[in-house]
């Protein structure tokens, strides 16, 4: 591969200013911007989107079913593109790949502000229904921010902080996750404050000036690809204590090596079915508390004692990691959310309220951290923005699948309790076999 030259060169480099020589390690400059990062893909996630589908099914005249399933084939349409995403990240690393996401993502949130007004226009122009036209316009809106937002911004994030640590990658994660995990949380009331003040459309120009051009220019200013760039090491240490330590480097696996292991397609389809689940309540979250006899205050609201109990589960697990296997909290995720399942099910009932809480505060902690660390350890470094790629794409893709899976079983049972019902079985199978299977790559870090 050629060298590169010119402005990318300078973008993967240690420009414009030397990095290893702030007052602090660097690395810390990097956890703050990768949890900006995490936080400025709320607009591309599910419970960003969700506080806008009412505004859309009120000025696009679209159902919410179909609403549902313009998100669905704009999410499956995105998935198709991280694993390829991934590589980008391989071949020019996490700046780039920052910058080029948060542009994609500010561009597609204002396209999203004016898709009403577009599908009028397109409608008069070529004589179709604007119903049809607006159906066409959220898709590929929901495309532009689902593959940006929620696939590459994330991914992006998470990867390049894994980079610059390695004995205090699970605890620097936890501390990442828990302002992650609050900022998500408050994400849909702040959002929600936010639409009140300025009405649907400003609140999403607003958005897209932040998350856009205001977090590329971060990017290109603040981030680093990796610390031997700066001049620095890993867990910032001395040159000679790294060398001695690391005697023999990290076997990485290929992506095609990884395909064929069945431990990844275990941590896959249990972030995946995470992603499902979660996507498809949040999406509903204010139908679903309506059917349970609970307003959407309350609705709103129940974002808060979830976060809390996710962040301190996140925090000590990712500690824990540390010094630990991650099989056991992959089955307690499991578990966890099939807690939550249930908890659903009752939500009537206080009982059912907080198993809710419980069940998905705990899964989502325990989620945050094997998506930081399952593939990094167990895969190595190398090769780690094309295995997380096609992760994400699973998790996207089950993401897409979610809101219309519970709209569609609404549809026919009358109940939003059918959904639930379909994951516990998906969440019983999985903990069962994920029990039984070996994983002979799941060595705790030595010390």
């Amino acid at each position: 591969m050629n060298q590169p030259s010119g402005l990318i060169a300078r973008l993967r480099g240690d420009w414009p200013f030397p990095a290893g020589k702030s007052p602090v390690f660097y690395g810390w400059i990097i956890a703050g911007l990768s949890t900006l990062g995490f936080l400025f893909s709320v607009p591309g996630q599910t419970m960003g989107m969700a506080v806008f589908a009412d505004a859309f099914i009120e000025v696009t005249g679209l159902s919410r079913t179909e609403l549902s399933l313009a998100y669905m084939f704009g999410t499956i349409a995105s998935a198709f593109f991280l694993t390829r995403a991934g590589r980008l990240f391989d071949a020019y690393g996490a700046r780039i790949v920052l910058i080029l996401a948060a542009l994609i993502l500010g561009a597609s949130i204002l396209f999203l502000s004016v898709v009403d007004r577009a599908s009028e226009y397109l409608a008069i122009l070529v004589g179709i229904d604007s119903s049809v036209i607006a159906f066409l316009l959220m898709v590929a809106s929901y495309f532009g921010v689902r593959f940006s937002g929620q696939g590459v911004m994330t991914s992006a994030s998470r990867n390049v902080l894994l980079l610059w640590f390695e004995r205090r990658r699970g605890l620097v994660s936890g501390v990442r996750g828990v302002f992650v995990s609050l900022g998500f949380s408050l994400a849909p009331l702040l959002l929600a404050m936010l639409i009140d003040q300025w009405q649907w459309r400003a609140a999403l120009w607003w958005l897209a000036l932040i998350v856009g051009p205001v977090f590329a220019l971060l990017c290109i200013v603040l981030v680093r690809d990796r610390p031997e760039v700066c001049g620095l090491q890993v867990d910032n240490q001395p040159v000679a204590s790294f060398a001695q330590e690391r005697r023999a480097p990290q076997y990485s696996y290929s992506l095609q090596q990884v395909r064929r292991n069945i431990v990844f397609w275990l941590y896959s389809l249990g972030l995946s079915i995470h992603a499902l689940f979660g996507t498809a309540v949040t999406f509903h979250i204010v139908a679903i508390f309506a059917e349970a006899g609970r307003s959407r205050e309350e609705a709103f609201a129940y974002f808060i004692p979830q976060a809390v109990v996710s962040v301190a589960t996140n925090l000590s697990a990712s500690a824990l990691a540390d010094y630990a296997r991650l099989k056991p909290f992959l089955l307690v995720m499991l578990v966890s959310f099939t807690l939550g399942a249930v908890g659903l099910i009752y939500l009537q009932h206080q009982i059912g309220y907080w198993a809710l809480v419980l069940g998905f505060g705990v899964g989502g902690g325990l989620w945050g951290m094997l998506a930081n660390l399952a593939f990094i350890r167990h895969y190595g470094p190398k090769h780690l923005g094309e295995i997380s790629g096609l992760n994400t794409s699973l998790t996207v893709f089950a993401s897409a699948i979610g809101p219309l899976l519970f709209s569609v079983a609404y549809d026919v049972s009358g109940t939003f309790t059918a959904g639930p019902m379909l994951c516990i079985a998906g969440l019983l199978a999985l903990t069962l076999v994920s029990a039984v299977i070996k994983q002979p790559l799941d060595i705790a870090p030595g010390r």
